[in-house]
């Protein structure tokens, strides 16, 4: 396959094995294993307990939007994230394309007390440990970037090491290989990976496909009140929301003011 007929995720993927290989040969995985780790903070809890349940996004810069916040101050945004009623943070941790790093996850989860995703491409078992030791609740698991065996380890990986694996899916094929794979936390992500287009049609599409037991996500494109209305009536409990934050001069007072505008439209 030519460079030119790559995805944005194949560019991704391909960087991040070579970063693993790396990586790996700097630290060993027995290192990070030996790294004392935080008490757990359930994600599943958090989203329970919260109306709407925000899990607000930390990020410098995407492949969409290049660099989005000049002034990034991880600690302080997560600190302004919670005051406004987030119940969990996620983080960017991918240094190549979103400018982001374990140290970002480490601040923002020692500034609060809500639980916190590790947002990246997981690949193996060493990222599941990198995300253990650096401070992380859960995890991304892309299945779009795994295959049906890898994403079934990942899930038990993750699961014994006390991670809970959000797996991210984009349509209707790449949802049925997470249900059979037994997923029980599903992000479904509006954005197009081939297209970098977003829609909310995607989750309202796939709502219906999604069983109850599954705590059913909404990813990206959720721009205000109307949009976190909608989706909770078709069945998702919790919203991904990241660029329309972190563009505004205080992502902490913009949560506050869309978290204020759901409530005046709940019945």
């Amino acid at each position: 396959m030519r460079a030119a007929e790559l995805t944005v995720l194949d560019q991704i993927i391909l960087r991040k094995r070579a970063e693993l290989v790396a990586q790996r040969a700097l630290v060993k995985i027995e290192e990070l294993e030996g790294r004392p780790r935080s008490p757990h903070r359930s994600f599943r809890e958090a989203l329970r307990t919260r109306h709407p349940a925000i899990i607000a996004e930390i990020k410098k810069a995407s492949p969409s939007a290049g660099t989005i916040a000049d002034d990034f101050q991880p600690a302080g945004i997560a600190t302004r994230y919670e005051a406004a009623g987030a119940a969990a943070l996620s983080v960017l941790t991918d240094r190549q394309f979103f400018q982001g790093s374990l140290d970002d996850l480490s601040r923002a989860r020692e500034a609060t007390r809500l639980p916190v995703l590790r947002k990246d491409f997981t690949l193996d078992r060493y990222h599941l440990v990198e995300a253990v030791s650096s401070g992380a609740d859960a995890v991304l698991l892309i299945v779009a970037a795994l295959t049906n065996e890898e994403l079934r380890e990942l899930l038990q990986a993750a699961r014994d090491l006390e991670l809970e694996p959000l797996v991210e899916v984009h349509d209707e094929r790449e949802l049925d290989r997470a249900l059979e794979a037994e997923a029980d936390f599903v992000g479904v992500n509006n954005r197009d990976l081939k297209t970098l287009e977003v829609s909310l049609e995607t989750s309202i599409r796939l709502a219906e496909r999604i069983p109850s037991h599954v705590v059913a996500i909404s990813e990206s494109g959720i721009r205000g009140p109307q949009d976190i209305h909608r989706l909770s009536q078709a069945g998702y409990r919790g919203f991904l929301i990241g660029e329309s934050l972190m563009k505004q001069p205080d992502p902490g007072e913009a949560l506050s003011r869309m978290m204020q505008g759901v409530s005046r439209l709940a019945p």
